[in-house]
């Protein structure tokens, strides 16, 4: 036991690079708090205490990490997110025009953004679109749109 004593803070500095390593992997600040802890036990066997009450201090001091610095943290980081909508969500409420008749409640819409994708008619909305009718995309189930008429369409 005299051994672990002598040498703990050979482990203890292996343990923090370790889990800085992996920290930078997965930058989610978990392992960063347990590298902090494990800098505790590191500076308490510096302080000549016994190796158990090194992992006890790292432990402790990590978990304490983990619930109180790292939740605010967190929130403080991601409170000045970009806003702006993407992907599916930024095409609900999109405008767009029927490009082909729909039959059956299915057919083609071009969207304002220039794509084209195949398209349904909501289930609320018991019409037919014609060919230059302009939607409003309410949602997208896979690879279709659903579709609502505006008001105010010519027929």
């Amino acid at each position: 036991m005299e051994f672990l004593n002598d040498y703990a803070w050979i482990v203890w500095l292996g343990l923090i690079l370790v889990f800085l390593i992996v920290e930078m992997n997965t930058l989610e600040f978990t392992f960063l708090m347990v590298a902090l802890g494990s800098l505790g036990g590191l500076v308490s066997g510096l302080f000549g205490l016994p190796w158990w009450a090194q992992i006890v201090i790292a432990a402790v001091l990590a978990l304490l990490l983990l619930l109180a610095v790292k939740p605010p943290l967190l929130r403080r980081l991601k409170r000045g997110g970009d806003p702006t909508k993407t992907l599916v969500d930024a095409l609900i409420g999109m405008e767009g025009t029927v490009i082909h008749d729909f039959v059956d409640g299915q057919g083609q819409v071009k969207l304002a953004v220039g794509e084209t994708w195949t398209a349904r008619v909501s289930a609320q909305r018991k019409t037919e679109l014609e060919v230059g009718d302009r939607i409003t995309v309410t949602s997208i189930e896979g690879a279709t749109a659903i579709v609502a008429p505006v008001k105010g369409n010519a027929k």
